[in-house]
């Protein structure tokens, strides 16, 4: 395998088929990065300072907007960095590290959406025992839990990945993922990408199977409500969860979930936009947007910040 990379940097090609609009592309992006940063940043205030939203459900939430925030915290800046200056460059310490931290939290928030089918579960199928069996210390426990489990899960292929050769600096992404990675090495990497596979298909379709499993019970529970405007204030609770589930599960078995890693890279690079910068971009908007209780602390908010606001003029 190798005793070391034989590379102390890679260039980055980013969207080299869009030279001419990458002024344009940078402008976007930049401006996707701030309402992601900034949605996400009210959804998490908007938890910790109204005692409303203080529930197993909304501390999920909070989580979600955190990791999310990290997630295109990974990618984003480096991006817009490359879009903008002439150096393209990455060291291999931080290429190596933007890999593990962008595998580390997308594998967090797999196991977190789970256990977010879990609560839900819990909430609708055994709503008697809920505040017994979702409380604090299960909540954290099972936090804890999301965080360790992506932590060692993806610690292991990472450090596989550092002690491959490599012999050609330029990764054709606009980030460091592992199939670009693996196209520059200097070895067969046929084992490398089954490996890749089975652990990707583990963390993303198990995590899938848990959360259908729990939707499955919470729709026959559903069903089983005799008045139809009890299942659709019912199954209201859960239409966020379930469209953000859909867009990140969608997007990530189409890049990762797939025997042979390194072909049809132009098309993964709009996949991982998707992943990236989108996706976390619109998970704040559809949980606002779809759940009465937060566009209900969000509206007071905003009118308390006007009234100041007006006030103090």
């Amino acid at each position: 395998m190798g005793n070391g990379s034989t590379v102390s940097e890679f260039t980055l090609t980013s969207f080299p088929a869009l030279l001419e609009l990458q002024i344009l592309l940078f402008v976007i992006l930049l401006l996707t990065y701030t309402l992601t940063a900034t949605g996400n940043i009210i959804i998490i205030s908007l938890i910790w300072t109204d005692h409303r939203l203080q529930t197993p459900m909304y501390f999920f939430l909070s989580n979600l907007s955190f990791l999310d925030i990290l997630y295109t915290t990974v990618v984003t800046p480096k991006l817009l960095a490359c879009l903008l200056g002439k150096k393209k460059t990455i060291s291999f310490a931080g290429c190596i590290t933007q890999t593990y931290f962008f595998f580390f939290l997308g594998t967090a928030e797999f196991i977190l959406l789970a256990v977010m089918s879990f609560d839900r579960y819990v909430a609708i199928c055994n709503p008697l025992r809920y505040t017994v069996i979702m409380n604090s210390r299960i909540c954290l426990l099972l936090m804890l839990g999301c965080w360790v489990g992506a932590f060692f899960s993806v610690l292991v292929p990472t450090i596989i990945v550092t002690r491959l050769p490599y012999c050609s600096k330029e990764i054709d992404h606009f980030f460091c993922d592992i199939a670009p990675l693996l196209q520059v090495t200097c070895i067969d990497t046929h084992f490398i990408e089954k490996l890749n596979f089975l652990l990707s298909a583990l963390v993303i379709l198990s995590s899938l199977t848990f959360t259908s499993v729990s939707y499955i019970y919470i729709i026959s529970t559903i069903l089983r409500i005799p008045s139809a405007q009890g299942r659709q204030k019912t199954f209201s609770t859960c239409t966020s969860h379930i469209t953000v589930v859909s867009i990140a599960y969608g997007s990530n078995i189409f890049v990762y979930v797939r025997p042979k890693q390194n072909y049809s890279l132009d098309f993964d690079k709009v996949a991982s936009v998707l992943i990236t910068v989108v996706t976390p971009l619109l998970n704040p908007f559809i949980y606002s947007l779809r759940n009465a209780r937060v566009r209900e602390v969000l509206r007071e908010a905003m009118n308390r910040i006007m009234f100041l606001t007006v006030r103090k003029t």
